[in-house]
């Protein structure tokens, strides 16, 4: 008994101290852990980040904290915790190196919901795919093609690509090529097209409509036209257009002509 005694006031004497510490660092990690979540989530959801993002950083902090404290506390009774940080360290880099395919979509899906290239219900064309955006993914983004094809794109494949963003801005030119025979008057063809566009309520007044003589083609003169639209109108005006121009060129003898070429027979 008298030994047992000895043992414990050994014990009390030597690691009772670190043992109140080492939790006490536990405690005040925790409560720093779940401060520093609660802190970076808060400042997030200000911004109006995406709640994936938002949710996957206020953990990674809560993480991050925690193993702080458990090394700190590890360090109390005399613990080489650089060991313990170095298996940690190559364990990561192991990790890293196998899943680095599926990291960098990660890494490019975290990107793309911070930075907001494109956002959900934007039409964008990038890596070879044109399509609406339907959701973003920390992985993959999910686009529905014009034709309502659902095609899954690696975010690293978005990321590292050229996007064009066809939704980017309120408004988009619509930018129409049309030939008129050479015989045809071209100032009548003006005042044909200046007069759809004017007409038509959804080209807007403010930039104004371009209309000028582009080209002395092989078979035609052509004709650019420039309006600017909402971008939500702008297909149904672009084909609408195209129509009325038609039409009212028939009704008015604007020749719209085939390709033409002029053979010269020769003979001896």
């Amino acid at each position: 008994m008298n030994d047992i005694g000895a043992q414990l006031t050994f014990f009390i004497t030597t690691y009772g101290l670190k043992v109140i510490g080492a939790i006490i660092i536990l405690i005040l990690g925790r409560f720093a852990a779940g401060f520093a979540k609660s802190f970076v989530i808060r400042v997030l959801e200000k911004r109006q980040t995406d709640p994936a993002v938002v949710s996957f950083t206020g953990g990674l902090v809560y993480a991050l904290v925690l193993v702080f404290a458990v090394l700190a506390a590890l360090a109390k009774f005399g613990i080489q915790t650089a060991s313990f940080v170095a298996v940690l360290g190559a364990a990561g880099f192991a990790i890293g190196f196998a899943l680095q395919g599926s990291l960098a979509n990660f890494a490019a899906g975290v990107l793309i919901l911070l930075l907001k290239p494109f956002r959900v219900g934007d039409f964008i064309d990038a890596a070879g795919v044109a399509g609406t955006v339907k959701e973003i993914q920390l992985f993959t983004t999910i686009l529905a093609t014009p034709d309502n094809v659902k095609v899954l794109v690696p975010n690293k494949n978005l990321f590292g690509d050229v996007i064009k963003n066809f939704s980017g801005y309120e408004t988009r030119r619509i930018d129409l090529v049309i030939g008129i025979g050479y015989s045809s008057d071209i100032q009548k063809a003006y005042e044909i097209i200046s007069k759809i566009l004017q007409e038509d309520e959804r080209v807007l007044k403010d930039p104004a409509p371009q209309i000028a003589v582009a080209e002395l083609a092989d078979s035609s003169v052509n004709l650019i036209v420039r309006p600017w639209v909402k971008g939500e109108n702008y297909w149904v005006t672009r084909f609408d257009l195209i129509r009325k121009i038609k039409e009212e060129f028939d009704a008015n003898g604007i020749e719209i002509p085939f390709p033409q070429r002029v053979v010269h027979m020769v003979q001896d």
